[in-house]
């Protein structure tokens, strides 16, 4: 009965995503009729039907809109497994990406080579440096939490914070110290937006995140495990550094493409994990993938929000994430 009714919600999960997908695709400051935007993807895909549209509206929904959204899709699963797997493997209610330093430190990373290095190695530069910023920046959140060779979550979290806007505050100075036409375009990239989006630039975050989803769902079982306590763990005969370290170089590795390509985008990896945990329970072979539809179907949502908003003009998309994740936040707090 239990597999059952999470087949029927991943079905209808999967279902929902496909249709936001569609529509989504006819908002912003050019109106597309859903009709029109099925034909095209109809045509562009299987080649079928006669074009009665006009070039203009294949060109905003195939080469702006269908990118933009699969790019939303993607980040909007990572940050969400991303954050279910942190929270397992810290015990804290409240990790996430953002909260615990990995997004500022991928951020500082990808401001130090847009200023100040260049592209070195292609369109890789940018997601290498923001992986090895993450990665630096999770590292030194667990050495400075750490105290006798264990983690206590809440200090974890605290340090995270700390680590976080020491991050933030050399990124901010490189700004200030760079050329400011240059800051100004890397301002509005760190405020979160998917304006960056093109077919070419989708195979490295696709490949991220579903990478990320069949090691993590390999993991399962101990992530199972560690949410029952580092002693429990221990009897069962897991190895925790281990995994912790392996779920951190995972977490460190996806938060870092995708910030190199969507930019800061907030709180996704704090709310989403919460809400399936509601609809499906703390197992986590079965909150993994619900947690990843979620993901997407918020972030595509929220990004029709952004582009309709303010329209012409964008809305960056981590105001709106941050302003959500901030309010769902402070309920957590008041709940717990």
């Amino acid at each position: 009965m239990i597999n059952r009714r999470y087949l029927l919600l991943l079905i209808a999960l999967g279902a929902l995503l496909l249709v936001s997908c569609v529509v989504s695709l006819g908002f912003g400051p050019a109106r597309v009729a859903v009709d029109v935007v099925w034909r095209i993807l109809l045509h562009k895909l299987f080649g079928s039907g006669m074009p009665d549209w006009s070039a203009g509206q294949e060109h905003i929904v195939w080469l702006i809109r269908v990118p933009r959204m699969l790019l939303g899709a993607l980040v909007g699963a990572g940050l969400a497994l991303i954050g279910a797997v942190l929270q397992a493997v810290t015990r804290n209610p409240l990790a996430d990406p953002h909260l615990l330093g990995v997004t500022s430190g991928a951020t500082l990373g990808a401001v130090i080579v847009v200023l100040h290095v260049g592209e070195i190695v292609g369109l890789l530069t940018l997601p290498i440096a923001a992986f090895i910023g993450a990665l630096l920046s999770m590292l030194a959140v667990l050495m400075i939490a750490a105290r006798h060779g264990r983690l206590d979550s809440d200090r974890l979290l605290l340090c995270g914070v700390a680590v976080s806007f020491v991050m933030m505050a050399i990124a901010n100075l490189l700004l200030f110290l760079g050329d400011h036409r240059a800051s100004s375009a890397v301002m509005f990239w760190m405020l979160g937006g998917l304006g960056l989006a093109r077919w070419e630039l989708l195979a490295l975050p696709a490949c991220s995140v579903l990478l990320g989803l069949v090691l993590l769902l390999g993991m399962a079982r101990s992530l199972n495990a560690l949410m029952t306590g580092e002693q429990t763990a221990v009897t069962l005969g897991l190895n925790a550094r281990v995994v912790r370290l392996r779920v951190f170089v995972i977490a460190s590795l996806m938060t870092g493409i995708l910030v190199s390509i969507s930019g800061s985008i907030g709180f996704v990896g704090l709310m989403v994990p919460h809400i399936a945990r509601r609809l499906i329970g703390a197992e986590h072979r079965r909150l993994l993938p619900v947690c990843a539809l979620l993901g997407s179907l918020f972030l595509v949502w929220v990004d029709v929000v952004a582009r309709t908003l303010i329209a012409p003009e964008d809305l960056p998309i981590g105001v709106a994430t941050a302003a959500l994740g901030g309010l769902f936040f402070i309920g957590l707090m008041r709940k717990k």
